[in-house]
């Protein structure tokens, strides 16, 4: 039996498009939060300030997600050193109470003026009992090309800065950070002269450490993307990438693999070729468990140059659909723009590994942007094109909220 995976973003291109999401509140209440995103408009926290949240890190903690960002205010592209990485505070995903700066400029050294700190990411080390942060550290040239690390013991910090260096000797530019189910942590590193690296950290998450002999000690060494992201779902791992285009948006891709070491599949557009991935660039991907199961949130960043402190946040919900065909090695695929008008139908390969469930979505007139965490919202058809998946088959079943069907 030959098994397929597929990864799409439901993005949607207009401002006015509200995305409702929900969430499990704690392992000992069933109830769902929901929450709205307006993706395009401008997000502001509880105090009615726009939100710092550029280049997404998050992390769960109880009840309570933690976003950190760069800090971006008042700043373009001509001229944005390092002020400040942001802390804020979520129960819903939706409404954001500012805690603090989770690391603070300082007079010199890495973190002085006129550097780059990009891209924070932040996990928990249940051994140490610490919370780790890497990010992008910079000349304003981009010269020093480094990956820093902080700590603290709490989810906001101040975190103490411990300094930056080349992982394994190569450059690092902008970069994620994965935890796999197992506590193993990676860096994701944008080696310009190389490719992207996926890196394997240190027990205690503050150093990189070799993995063998192959790719300079990495674990895995792909083309050269930038803003990577990665996820475990199921036996699958999925890396989310950008190509190298500055300021400017492009078509993100994605790759697949049963290993963060790989080998990872070729890559694939993860949203209609010439979207430019709706003018967005990938910041992170956020599993969110419900009482329907977990769904997973792409944040991107759409860059505006000449105001990129209110650069918008675009969250978006994320289908990643394993499909499991006993004799096919494709599966066909249509876009509907609009009721009336239908793209040429056409077929496509599928990379990756993994089994799973047979996915049939499917529009229905009119219906409510008021949905369950996971499933697809409503969009503006002119817009934003959807993707029907089509399987055939077995027993059928309908999640609560949602006008999808999930057949297995």
């Amino acid at each position: 039996m030959n098994a397929r995976t597929l990864i799409s973003a439901a993005l949607a291109a207009a401002a006015a498009v509200a995305l409702t999401l929900a969430g499990t509140a704690s392992p000992a209440q069933a109830a769902d939060l929901t929450a709205t995103f307006t993706p395009g408009a401008t997000w502001t926290d509880t105090a009615g300030n726009v939100l710092q949240m550029h280049g997404l890190g998050i992390i769960k903690v109880g009840n309570t997600w933690y976003g950190y960002g760069e800090d971006k205010a008042g700043q373009s592209s001509a001229s944005d050193p390092f002020q400040d990485i942001a802390c804020d505070s979520s129960t819903n995903l939706q409404t954001w109470t500012y805690q603090g700066k989770a690391l603070t400029r300082q007079a010199s050294g890495d973190l002085g003026p006129n550097r780059v700190v990009e891209r924070p990411k932040v996990i928990y080390n249940s051994s140490t009992h610490e919370y780790v942060m890497w990010m992008h550290i910079d000349s304003s040239n981009y010269s020093a090309a480094e990956a820093g690390v902080a700590e603290s013991s709490t989810p906001c910090g101040p975190y103490t800065y411990l300094g930056a260096s080349r992982p394994l000797g190569f450059q690092s530019r902008d970069m994620g950070l994965f935890q796999d189910t197992n506590g193993t942590a990676y860096l994701l590193s944008e080696d310009r002269a190389n490719g992207l690296r996926i890196d394997k950290l240190s027990s205690n998450y503050l150093s990189v450490v070799s993995a063998g002999s192959s790719n300079g000690g990495s674990a895995a060494l792909l083309a050269d993307y930038e803003a990577p992201a990665m996820v475990h779902v199921g036996s699958t791992y999925y890396l989310l990438a950008s190509h190298l285009t500055g300021w400017s948006a492009n078509d993100n891709i994605y790759s697949t693999a049963s290993s963060p070491a790989g080998p990872w599949s070729s890559v694939k557009n993860f949203a209609p070729v010439g979207t430019n991935t709706y003018a967005t660039q990938t910041a992170n991907i956020i599993p969110v468990s419900g009482s329907a199961g977990t769904t997973y949130v792409y944040a991107g960043d759409r860059w505006t140059a000449s105001n990129l402190g209110t650069a918008p946040l675009i969250w978006l919900p994320m289908d990643i659909l394993v499909v499991t065909r006993p004799e096919h090695r494709h599966l066909d695929r249509k876009l509907e723009p609009g009721p009336g008008h239908r793209l040429p139908h056409r077929r496509q390969q599928l990379p990756g590994p993994g089994r799973g469930r047979r996915v049939h979505r499917q529009r229905r007139a009119g219906r409510s942007v008021d949905q369950r965490l996971g499933h697809q919202p409503a969009v503006d058809p002119q817009a934003a094109p959807r993707e029907r998946v089509h399987a055939h088959e077995s027993q059928q079943r309908t999640l609560p909220g949602c006008a999808r069907r999930i057949h297995r």
